[in-house]
């Protein structure tokens, strides 16, 4: 994780990149005199002929044009000053975080004045640019053999700023500490599914728990067998690989009450079993555990954060094969809970496991669920790439939700669940449920399944196919996994907690 430092003037620091924004009245700006007159009294002039540039995202580089501990001066055009909001800012700062990992920088600093105004202080700066500068810069380093060069990354990021030290360096620390749990989410997804087994992403869970003081329990075949656990064992038939049921659990209390439970898809490779995909739709299928690792980076800010809320993840995890014992559709399978499932999808099995995780989560005390899934195609035709889709149960939960979601500029949009949608999910001559009663509505199906097993528990589905992944570089990233979520799951969790303290 990058370190964050403050200072309290820009001559005096030794680093290779300093940040300066570059507003539409730089002029008013408190040390902006003092800055050109150190810097270059020419600057002025060159904002007016725009060798210098003001647009917003607008990146000019120069040399220090005299002896000074900063090497570069990256000067950052911000546009109306008055008019600068959050998100925007945050991409800003990621434009600059691409470009220091491009430039191999290795230390910087931002000058928080000139990204101020009335509704963003110089705490909020050091947050937005922490976070944006680390998602940014992100890179997933992949296999490739042909480069012998050291890779050279960002490792310190200081702030200049005449606000409370204090603060600024807490704000920056906490930005890099959901930027960092983005990023550890990023790469999970981006690993080659021959690496990250379900058995790997259990050891990487417990890694984790050792890191943040957090209770993990994995359960293996065995147990889930002694269990019942009968959904996610049909969709682990076909494989090699041994399923794993990853259980973090968070205590902020004495008593184990009010527990949110945070519950993830982790299939980390997804054939269609018997159903099978086409060729070009297995491509990139080593995402299909996305949900997993959205909850775990949510895992990683709360276990640093500490917020005075109970949590428990749970992470169904296994890949979806084909082999002679692989389940097959018309396969009746008896679930966790006890419901029994009609089979008619095998590439449908992200509902299956789901339904476990789910009944496991509220066996261990969970009072509200959220489950996350790469689960639907249907959802990219419903919204796209760039919306995530929702359902629910529960209107005073979901409100809260939206509200971190809104925070955190993660759009998420709600489908409605009906009693229509219902019945036809519970239609079968032979079980319960089916568990794919058509092509038509398939997000509302395959998440209003899940929400059979949540039943009168406050729950919300989050349906994160086509936000989970990015085809080519984004705002706030390169082309790959985007981490989705994870920073709107933390931040629920905290809000939530803010308000029981209250």
């Amino acid at each position: 994780m990058i370190t964050v430092e403050t200072a309290l003037t820009i001559d005096q620091q030794g680093v290779d990149v300093l940040i300066i924004g570059v507003p539409d009245h730089p002029e008013n700006i408190e040390g902006w005199d003092a800055f050109v007159k150190a810097f270059h009294p020419s600057v002025p002039d060159w904002i007016k002929s725009h060798d210098i540039q003001q647009d917003f995202k607008q990146l000019t580089k120069m040399p220090a044009l005299s002896e000074k501990k900063y090497k570069r001066v990256y000067f950052m055009g911000v546009g109306k000053q008055k008019e600068l909001a959050e998100q925007p800012l945050r991409e800003l700062f990621a434009a600059v975080g691409k470009q220091l990992r491009k430039d191999r920088v290795k230390t910087a600093a931002v000058w928080t004045a000139p990204f101020c105004n009335d509704d963003i202080t110089c705490e909020d700066v050091a947050y937005l640019a922490s976070e944006g500068i680390s998602l940014g810069a992100y890179e997933y380093e992949g296999f490739q053999t042909t480069s012998n060069e050291i890779d050279v990354v960002l490792s310190a990021l200081t702030f200049i700023t005449t606000a409370d030290e204090q603060s600024v360096k807490a704000a920056g620390e906490v930005g890099m500490i959901y930027a960092h749990a983005v990023n550890e989410a990023r790469t999970l997804v981006n690993v080659p599914p021959n690496l990250l087994t379900p058995t790997k992403m259990a050891d990487y869970a417990r890694e984790l728990a050792d890191s943040y003081d957090l209770e993990i329990d994995v359960l293996g075949k065995a147990e889930m067998e002694e269990l019942g656990m009968g959904a996610i064992l049909a969709v682990n038939q076909g494989s090699v690989e041994e399923p794993q049921l990853i259980v973090l659990k968070y205590q902020a209390t004495e008593q184990w009450e009010d527990v949110i439970g945070l519950v993830g898809k982790g299939i980390t490779y997804d054939t269609g079993g018997y159903s099978l995909k086409p060729r070009e739709g297995m491509v990139g299928m080593k995402g299909d555990m996305g949900g997993a690792a959205a909850v775990l980076g949510a895992m990683c800010i709360i276990g640093e954060s500490r917020p005075k809320k109970n949590v428990i993840a749970v992470i169904a995890s296994t890949d979806n094969m084909i082999s002679g014992a692989a389940f097959k559709p018309d396969d009746v399978i008896t679930s966790l809970s006890g419901k029994t499932i009609e089979v008619l999808n095998t590439d449908a099995e992200g509902r299956l496991v789901l339904a476990d995780a789910v009944t496991y989560a509220k066996q261990a005390g969970a009072k509200y669920l959220i489950d996350v899934a790469t689960l639907t195609g249907g959802v990219i035709v419903a919204l796209g790439n760039d919306k995530t889709g929702t359902l629910t149960n529960n209107e005073a939960f979901y409100t809260q939700f939206a509200e971190a979601a809104e925070e955190t500029d993660e759009f998420i949009w709600r489908l409605p669940l009906t009693e229509n949608d219902k019945k036809r999910i519970r239609k079968s001559d032979v079980a319960d449920l089916n568990n794919s009663p058509g092509r038509d509505g398939h997000m509302i199906f395959g998440g209003g399944f899940v929400g059979e097993f949540a039943e009168e528990t406050p729950w919300i589905h989050l349906d994160i196919a086509g936000t989970s992944d990015a085809a080519s570089p984004h705002a706030l990233g390169p082309k790959g996994a985007t981490g989705v979520m994870v920073r709107t799951l933390a931040t629920f969790i905290e809000r939530l907690a803010a308000e029981q303290e209250e």
